[in-house]
């Protein structure tokens, strides 16, 4: 429990506090301007990182419903001001009653939803971190869920995409379709009251208020009746853990993230096999790093054994890997194209970052699945239910059974210098999460780019395919035909939003305060208090 520094007087009204600021500042970076400011509410009413951190994503759940929400999974790292780096896993889980001998799981739907971790996951946050009530937390994400919002272009071309799926079922046509059964429209003001009430309920008993009581009565209820598998005793028992944090080593700093169900060793991996190449030109950027990545993606199957963990955190193992790319790096290639493969409307999940003037800092990344998640809404609740069961999570760590948490590339991680924060960060992007982050952090940390830059600065990516590179508009001038001559076989990617959207937070320790980015690609903005 971190040092509580306000003091409330409740019959006086006032708030006082013991000023034991570091820093001239606190920050929120989230994927949304309206989540962002929530985070800065929060600020300007006392609260610390975590209730910042808290109030944004449970706003995310109402104004980026396609991406996140309560309904889904919370992987969350922290570092206490004069305290521990901490984590949270709040993944969703498979219930005790889950059966698929015949295999044949759909993508999505009622059969696929596990039961939900960001309320139970953010509930724990907050208590052992938090300084103002719940009630006042929660507060922005009610009103707005009440009083409506403008739907920005990203959620409309989502939901719009999605539609023939919401149109199967009754909840997701009540809070996703306008009265005459079409998709909402950008600049249209959505209104969710259903939601709000759910939220309030939630403010009002915490932890319980979803997990048990009305609401439980409700998701169970409509679930089962509908072919899926939790059950009363399945949201009653489910409690968010404690997550195990890793540690790494890069270009003088340790890097923090955590073990499954996130790939958090995969991450360290990768950036300290980068961390090993000699790099001086965007094409050795593009051919070592690309290599690297995809030499890291291949020990995914490998992070449930002790050993194999051991091995893929070591250094001398990043040593041995970046050699045999640094030996081989003129290999052949040949053919080069242009490729569109995808736009604001694609990928999933929601990351925001958060950090204080007293030092506390939340990298905190939740998600539904796929885009809207099992597109299964319940009538009454308001909210999107994840995908957990099925092909979407059937991949690299073995078959689902009963009490599994669904593991993903989710990967939120801090770097530290003598126990100070310099970077926290995490993006979204599903397989691509990873590498965002770890290419950001290089740009920052080992080129010395600015932090605007570095979140800006184009990613590469490989995995058993061509090399992968942004090329949209804006960067095509660190990646044109005379750095990759036609012998490298290389695919730009000329949309927006494919390599990951990185949500970002940085210490200038010249002026002593906190400095964010939120991804160019996505609509997030940054919001600072003093």
């Amino acid at each position: 429990m971190i040092k509580k520094i306000f003091v409330v007087f409740l019959s006086l009204g006032i708030i006082a506090c013991n000023d034991d600021s570091i820093y001239s500042n606190s920050l929120i970076s989230s994927p949304h301007p309206i989540a962002s400011n929530a985070g800065k509410i929060i600020y300007s009413k006392g609260g610390n990182a975590f209730d910042a951190a808290v109030a944004a994503a449970f706003t995310l759940s109402v104004v980026e419903p396609s991406m996140s929400g309560i309904g889904g999974r919370l992987q969350v790292i922290y570092k206490q001001a004069k305290g521990d780096i901490l984590g949270i896993d709040a993944t969703t889980q498979i219930p005790k009653n889950f059966s698929n001998e015949d295999n044949n799981l759909p993508s999505y739907g009622y059969e696929t939803i596990g039961i939900p971790g960001v309320v139970a996951g953010l509930i724990k946050l907050h208590e052992e971190n938090g300084v103002l009530d719940l009630k006042t937390v929660m507060e922005p994400s009610i009103s707005v869920a009440n009083k409506g919002y403008i739907l920005l272009p990203g959620e409309v071309i989502r939901q719009q995409s999605e539609k023939e799926k919401i149109n199967l079922y009754e909840g997701t046509r009540t809070y996703f379709l306008n009265s005459s059964g079409e998709s909402f429209q950008i600049g249209d003001r959505l209104i969710q009251k259903d939601l709000a009430n759910t939220l309030k309920v939630i403010s009002e008993n915490g932890k319980k208020g979803f997990y048990e009581g009305e609401i439980a009565d409700k998701i169970v209820s409509d679930i089962q009746k509908n072919g899926g598998f939790i059950s009363k005793d399945d949201l009653k028992n489910y409690t968010a853990k404690k997550s195990e944090v890793l540690v790494g080593k890069f270009n003088g700093y340790n890097i923090h993230t955590l073990n499954l169900p996130s790939y958090g060793s995969i991450t360290v991996q990768m950036i300290q096999i980068f961390d090993q190449l000699k790099i001086t030109n965007e094409r050795d950027w593009t051919l070592k790093i690309s290599s690297a990545i995809e030499e890291a993606y291949k020990y995914r199957p490998f992070q449930k054994d002790v050993d194999s963990l051991n091995s893929i955190l070591s250094i001398e193992r990043a040593v041995q890997i970046a050699s045999s790319i640094e030996n081989n790096t003129e290999m052949a290639y040949n053919n080069l194209h242009n490729f569109n493969i995808a736009d604001i409307a694609q990928g999933h999940t929601a990351h925001l970052t958060t950090s204080d003037k007293y030092g506390n800092v939340v990298s905190l990344t939740q998600t539904l699945g796929p885009k809207m998640g099992s597109k299964v809404a319940t009538k009454g609740l308001g909210f999107l239910y994840n995908v957990t069961m099925g092909p979407y999570l059937g991949g690299y760590l073995g078959e689902d059974k009963p009490g599994d948490r669904a593991s993903s590339h989710i990967s939120p991680t801090i770097f530290t210098s003598n126990d100070r924060v310099v970077l926290a960060l995490g993006a979204a992007g599903g397989n691509k999460i990873p590498i965002a982050i770890n290419q950001v952090a290089y740009r920052y940390l080992k080129q010395n780019f600015s932090l605007s830059e570095s979140v800006f600065l184009p990613r590469v990516y490989k995995y058993e395919s061509p090399i992968y590179i942004e090329s949209h508009i804006g960067l095509n001038r660190y990646n044109d035909y005379e750095v990759y001559p036609d012998s490298i076989n290389i695919e730009r990617i000329r949309e927006k939003g494919y390599f990951g959207r990185v949500h970002a937070i940085a210490l200038d320790s010249i002026n002593n305060k906190w400095i964010g980015k939120a991804d160019p690609d996505w609509e997030g903005t940054v919001e600072f208090y003093k």
